[in-house]
């Protein structure tokens, strides 16, 4: 599989492989613990959920300025290692559930530092470990082999992903029940609602039911919520020492790998297209073809990150997940959050097949163009929403599920429907994140590539800036209109860039 690669992919695909397994340790629960831990409603939690989101990829673009200034993507992707093993370890240290008033603003305010030093230590890590792939294959040796070169490479750091939430889950399940009592995804909103004194009767009767259910055997609901809340936050915070070990693994792979990576500040690196001057009418027109691509990608993004928000609120309040469980003895596998191992899975299984018919095609002269497959897999996109959107007609609003202390599971809808929307989105994602990684290194200048690898992850940015705006909907809209939203953004993205596509494929050729 590797074999007509350069030896540094290998190398580089294995610690970005342990990186992303901490970062999805994260981001699998990162929503639903802001809203346990902290008491937030889906909109307040979305907001900070997408500024952490927008700041991992516009640091990136800092990153890669760093990077491109200093010649030194090496030792600017091995600071990035540590700040981000330092962020995990600030979120990870468990603090008092539910916070006390006076100590909220100050829990609060670690949680949100911790989170913007991880994204701080991604933007000097993620884009530059992306160009130093891409110089690898500006050697004419392997330069054919780009495209499917970072399809492998996004392929294995999404076997990191795929069990990154079954361990964040499996620590937070196994906090909870080492202490008597079993997970329940709607009992932390159910107790802050208790605390606070604004739970209603209906959803009292509820929890009080659920609470029998896990295995409380007292009357008081106030002291139970207490309780169950203190555990289960705190075993959130215990996922996210997950992470920190995960990234230690990344830093040694790193570090006993980097001779391997090419240096471009080496002068005897006479092959190297980094010393190569282009015309500056060259440079201009690569520059007016990236960007543009920039721009129409944040419609996508915009969508597709929606998968560790509104996705998994609707896992949470309208998916039945009572027959989604793994007893492993010491713990149970059951939540909300494992959904998003299915799209790292699809990711790893579906990357070979993707690459084979690419290779196909190519083998009779008929493969797309890089902008095209882009252009396709927002059309998928908008696809896998549409089947969302069509689903969820009928289903009675948030305020509602809230109003009777959430959905009973034979009101909820069958897993399976949230299994095939991931399929369909995961094989968008195949047609434009590797690829659209791939178009970035194959135009942008050399002497900008950093940059403009940060600026692909800026387009990223901006895109989940807008996240927030998905859980605005999920509240006071129709589920179903909810995914049309995304359905429109996609498709907007599509006719834009089929637009685009003779302009593009003539600059790029």
């Amino acid at each position: 599989m590797f074999k007509k690669h350069p030896k540094g992919l290998i190398a580089a695909s294995f610690a970005n492989m342990g990186e992303r397994f901490g970062f999805y340790t994260m981001m699998a629960i990162l929503s639903l613990f802001l809203m346990s831990k902290f008491g937030l409603d889906e909109t307040k939690a979305g907001i900070i959920y997408s500024v952490f989101y927008f700041s991992i990829y516009i640091l990136a673009f800092v990153g890669g300025l760093i990077a491109d200034k200093k010649r030194n993507y090496k030792g600017t992707i091995l600071v990035g290692l540590i700040l981000m093993a330092v962020g995990y370890f600030l979120i990870a240290i468990p603090t008092p559930t539910p916070v006390p008033a006076g100590s909220f603003g100050l829990f609060l305010g670690i949680t949100c530092f911790g989170l913007f030093v991880i994204a701080l230590g991604n933007g000097l890590f993620k884009g530059n470990l992306q160009a130093l792939v891409g110089q690898m294959y500006d050697n004419p040796q392997y330069s054919s082999q780009r495209d499917s070169g970072f399809s492998l490479f996004y392929m294995f750091i999404n076997v990191g992903a795929i069990f990154a939430p079954f361990a964040a889950v499996g620590v937070r399940n196994w906090w909870v029940s080492a202490h008597g009592f079993a997970y329940n995804s709607d009992l932390p909103a159910l107790c802050h609602e208790q605390i606070s004194g604004n739970i209603s009767s209906d959803a009292a009767l509820r929890m009080h039911d659920l609470a029998t259910k896990v295995g409380y055997a007292g009357t008081d609901m106030t002291a139970f919520a207490k309780e169950y809340l203190n555990l289960f936050a705190t075993g959130f915070h215990y996922a996210f020492g997950v992470a920190i070990v995960a990234m230690l693994i990344s830093l040694v792979v790193y570090i006993l790998n980097k001779k391997n990576f090419p240096d471009p500040k080496s002068s005897s690196d006479k092959s190297s297209s980094t010393d190569v001057e282009m015309d500056v009418k060259e440079v201009k027109q690569r520059l007016y073809a990236l960007f543009a691509v920039f721009a129409v990608v944040i419609f996508f993004w915009f969508s597709f990150h929606q998968n560790g928000l509104t996705l998994t609120f609707f896992a949470k309040d309208y998916t039945d997940l009572s027959g989604i469980k793994i007893n492993l003895g010491f713990t149970t596998l059951q939540g909300a959050e494992i959904f998003q191992s299915i799209n790292p899975f699809f990711v790893v299984f579906l990357t070979p097949v993707i690459m084979g018919v690419f290779g196909a095609l190519r083998s009779r002269g008929k493969e797309p163009s890089t902008q095209k497959k882009i252009a396709i897999g927002m059309g998928i996109a908008a696809l896998g929403y549409l089947v969302m959107a069509v689903s969820s007609i009928g289903l009675p609003s948030k305020a509602e599920v809230v109003a009777i202390g959430g959905l009973p599971d034979a009101q909820r809808v069958t897993p399976f429907l949230l299994i095939g929307t991931y399929l369909i989105l995961t094989i968008a994602e195949l047609f434009i994140s590797p690829l659209g990684i791939s178009f970035v290194s194959k135009v942008a200048p050399p002497k900008y590539q950093g940059i403009m690898q940060g600026c692909w992850l800026g387009a990223t940015a901006i895109g989940n800036s807008l996240l927030f705006i998905g859980a605005i909907f999920y509240k006071s809209i129709p589920i179903s209109l909810t995914w049309t939203v995304f359905v429109v953004a996609c498709c907007i993205s599509m006719f834009t860039m089929i637009g685009m596509l003779k302009w593009l494929e003539r600059i790029t050729k």
